[in-house]
């Protein structure tokens, strides 16, 4: 296996470093010797690799980070917040060589510049606005206030959908409140979260204040929850691994915050705008290719419509264009064989259990296909609530039509998976809506949009198995501290 001129032009943008990770501010290989592949999942060439690290290279990473730890803390907020808008602007210049580098070890199309810049300005906006507040006292000679610290080194475990916006949102809150942070990337795609600590660092963000360990999730990543001295975890990814983490968090007492799958529903009623909604919905089903946990999957919508619903879904699936990152396209690869195995297995399920393929199910034809990972957006028809199609998280293109009787059955179907991530409701009655944003279970209901769209700030997390806690809000730097109460009196003067 060569390696591709895609490497070359990373290395020639000083982005990253073929072989190397980044701690205490400087490349390093694994103390392993060993390395991975980061693999192009529209062609499966190689782009770069990166080292293959256990937990003493995460030992190595918590030791970086608790030397930069008393001057990074001791640091006031506000000059902590103008180095991350200083990486923020780093970002946005760099912004066409990051967006193609992760457009090609995820294999999604370009999007055009990178949202981390702005998610980076927001945070740094929020450093110095972490207050304590005045607290009543019993006499009058009593001061009680209290201080928001932060904990001290502290780790993150990032999925591949999305690698850029994870790193923003998990590494500049984290150091926006004053911890040092050691975060292990996926395996799959770890070039550009390496290549946002690079700008971090030429921000003049200090060395070990961000620490970036690559390798595989049951070596390097199972490192960070286990080690005693990280005092916070943040973890995004699937339920099963979320349960691993938070077991591994237990034993240390380590609190964490969890952000895991969905099986959003898309609520449709009859008088819904099917002009705006069936774009929406055909868009956020194949956006990086299903690869995201927010996507709608299951089309709950009234039996009253069903039919030019799965119609107009199926036009509308039809017209999304698939190929390779470099080709302007609405859709790519799967990121892996592992996962194109997945989906297309969960194809064969709905196929036996019953549900019937309106469009899609198979693999594209032709030459830019023969290599990659690719998939048809499929759109099923017939599905019932139980089958597994319409319960567990395909990670895919994969969309469900439920057709339902009322508005109580489709609060019922909406409800009905162990997911509780994101919902969407489309209607144009008001009373409607309030109702279903009252009702869904759900961490973000979006009413006429499918992905919430439109807000800025707004926090980000999950009910039920879709975890707990979140991210990306105003509270996102105050949820990376901890309390501390303080009561103060003056000493009584000594008697002679």
């Amino acid at each position: 296996m060569t390696i591709t001129t895609e490497l070359q032009d990373v290395v020639a943008e000083s982005l990253v470093v073929d072989g190397a990770q980044l701690i205490d501010g400087e490349w390093v290989p694994s103390h392993t010797g060993r390395t991975i592949d980061v693999i192009n999942p529209a062609n499966r060439a190689l782009i770069a690799r990166v080292p293959e690290s256990d937990a003493e290279d995460v030992e190595h990473a918590v030791q970086a980070a608790e030397r930069a730890f008393p001057a990074w803390r001791d640091l006031n907020a506000t000059a902590r917040g103008a180095l991350i808008f200083r990486w923020a602007d780093l970002i946005e210049q760099n912004g066409a060589a990051i967006d193609s580098l992760e457009s090609q070890e995820v294999g999604r199309p370009s999007w055009g510049p990178p949202p981390m810049a702005a998610q980076l300005r927001f945070i740094a906006g929020q450093a110095d606005k972490v207050q304590g507040v005045s607290l009543p006292t019993y006499s009058p000679d009593t001061v009680g206030y209290t201080l928001r610290e932060p904990y001290g080194v502290v780790g993150a475990v990032i999925p591949w959908n999305a690698p850029g916006p994870m790193f923003a949102t998990e590494v500049g809150s984290a150091i926006a409140a004053g911890n040092t942070i050691v975060l292990k990337p996926a395996e799959d795609a770890p070039l550009t979260p390496l290549a946002l600590a690079k700008l971090a660092l030429d921000a003049g963000i200090p060395a070990g204040v961000v620490n970036v360990v690559t390798g595989y999730g049951a070596e390097a990543g199972a490192a960070i929850p286990a080690h005693p001295r990280i005092r916070r975890v943040g973890f995004t990814g699937s339920p099963q691994t979320g349960r691993s983490i938070m077991e591994a968090c237990a034993k240390n007492l380590t609190p964490l915050h969890l952000e895991l799958g969905g099986k959003s529903p898309q609520v449709i009623f009859d008088d819904a705008d099917l002009d705006t909604a069936i774009p929406a919905i055909a868009a956020g089903i194949t956006l990086n290719t299903g690869q995201i946990c927010a996507a709608g999957s299951r089309v709950v919508v009234d039996r009253r419509v069903h039919a030019e619903v799965v119609d107009r879904l199926a036009a509308a699936m039809q017209k999304v264009t698939v190929g390779p990152w470099h080709q302007q396209v609405n859709m790519g690869p799967l990121i892996n064989a592992r996962q194109h195995e997945r989906v297309c297995g969960y194809i064969d399920i709905g196929r036996e259990q019953g549900a019937t393929i309106v469009t899609g199910g198979g693999r594209p034809a032709g030459a830019d296909f023969a290599d990659g990972w690719f998939v048809e957006p499929t759109l099923f028809d017939g599905v019932t609530p139980d089958m597994r199609i319409a319960q567990e998280e395909i990670f895919g293109p994969v969309l469900s039509v439920i057709p339902v009787d009322d508005e109580a059955q489709a609060i019922e179907v909406a409800n009905g998976v162990d997911y509780g991530l994101v919902a969407s409701v489309w209607t144009q009655s008001v009373g409607r809506a309030v109702r279903m944003t009252r009702a869904l279970q759900a961490g973000q209901v979006g009413v006429n949009n499918a992905l919430g769209a439109g807000v800025i700030g707004a926090p980000f997390g999950g009910y039920k198995n879709s975890g707990f806690g979140r991210t990306m809000g105003a509270d996102s730097v105050l949820d990376w501290t901890q309390v501390k109460t303080v009561s103060m009196r003056e000493a009584p003067l000594p008697r002679f």
